[in-house]
């Protein structure tokens, strides 16, 4: 519970003492737009990292080198746990945003940081509002964006994986960019296994090879979302002897 008490206290002091640091970025954003971007994605991370070590989690990484520095890449993962935000969000290398549930936008300062930070908001219930998000995101990786997405549609509650929602991978497909799988092994055993506490524990976060949607067959194409599952399934397969 102590766990617990001390990331809740990070979360609010950061958003609170955030308040005037978001003015200071809207005041450096009119004169330099990419050194706001920079600093305010630099500032998340760093409150992450804090946030991932009270956790007390071991986090093993596997393959991050496969994670293009140069251009904008789509990530796509499994999604068990509130912390694969936190853990993967830390270790972008440029920025990124995330495509995240409407809901979000209920939460003030939190909903601020977020599009600050480019992050979409989805409504699963309207198509023609999840269409537009979908452009937005092609869009932003058309401008250098990296955009993460977990194509379940929603956080799952038992190991076996939902199936992928095909629509989100057009943001790859009309763009041409890597899709980069992320396969998040255990990630529920640091908190939604025994809310409320936080427990200390094992996860595994791997960065699968990039799949170029333009080098596979028309086939794989025309099923991307399950080409991609299959590449994370086997990735969890792989890793749970690991921990």
């Amino acid at each position: 519970m102590i766990r617990f008490i001390i990331i809740v206290l990070i979360v609010l002091l950061y958003l609170i003492l955030g308040i005037p640091v978001l003015l200071i970025e809207w005041v450096i954003g009119k004169i330099n737009r990419r050194a706001r971007d920079y600093s305010s994605l630099r500032l998340v991370q760093a409150a992450f990292k804090l946030i991932m070590f009270a956790t007390g989690v071991k986090l093993t990484v596997i393959g991050e080198e496969n994670v293009p520095k140069d251009r904008a890449v789509l990530y796509v993962g499994n999604h068990r746990s509130y912390f694969d935000v936190v853990m993967t969000y830390a270790r972008c290398p440029r920025l990124t945003g995330y495509i995240a549930k409407i809901e979000m936008l209920r939460y003030p300062l939190l909903r601020d940081w977020m599009k600050a930070l480019y992050c979409l908001f989805l409504d699963r219930d309207d198509i023609r509002a999840g269409l537009k998000t979908i452009l937005q995101g092609i869009e932003y990786i058309k401008n250098g964006i990296s955009i993460c997405i977990f194509p379940e549609g929603t956080r799952n509650r038992s190991d076996t994986m939902m199936p992928f929602k095909e629509g989100s991978m057009k943001m790859a497909e009309k763009t041409g960019c890597p899709i980069i799988p992320m396969a998040i092994t255990n990630s529920a055993e640091i908190f939604e296994n025994h809310i409320p506490f936080i427990r200390r524990c094992h996860v595994i976060l791997e960065y699968g090879t990039p799949i170029m949607p333009d080098e596979l067959t028309r086939e794989e194409k025309k099923r991307l979302g399950a080409y991609t599952q299959q590449k994370i399934q086997e990735m969890l397969d792989k890793n749970k002897a690991l921990l």
